[in-house]
């Protein structure tokens, strides 16, 4: 499955109000580490069709941003049942990535 881009007026409907459990990459298009995280997020949300990818542009989306308290990118926030559930913050390799799905 593709990483979804979502905005501030499709966030709720792509990751609040969803069953899936939804990894949510905030990140930006000036910022390396993000860039470098973009096809690992691809390739893990191929492996786990269970979960959806969303990705989210703070610079696009400031109030996103803000209301997460975003304040270091990448940052991967997994939101289960509309609730954020846990983060990572920097970059990350893909089995690391798959074990945010994780209990």
């Amino acid at each position: 499955m593709a990483v979804i881009r979502v905005t501030e007026e499709t966030f709720a409907e792509e990751v609040l109000n969803t069953e899936k459990t939804v990894i949510a990459d905030f990140n930006a298009d000036w910022c390396g580490p993000c860039r470098m995280l973009a096809p690992m997020l691809e390739k893990v949300s191929d492996e786990h069709p269970e979960a959806k990818f969303v990705s989210v542009n703070i610079d696009e989306n400031e109030e996103l941003a803000d209301v997460y308290d975003i304040s270091s990118i990448p940052c991967l926030v997994v939101f289960k049942g509309g609730q954020e559930y846990k983060r990572s913050v920097g970059l990350i390799p893909p089995d690391a990535i798959a074990a945010l799905l994780r209990d």
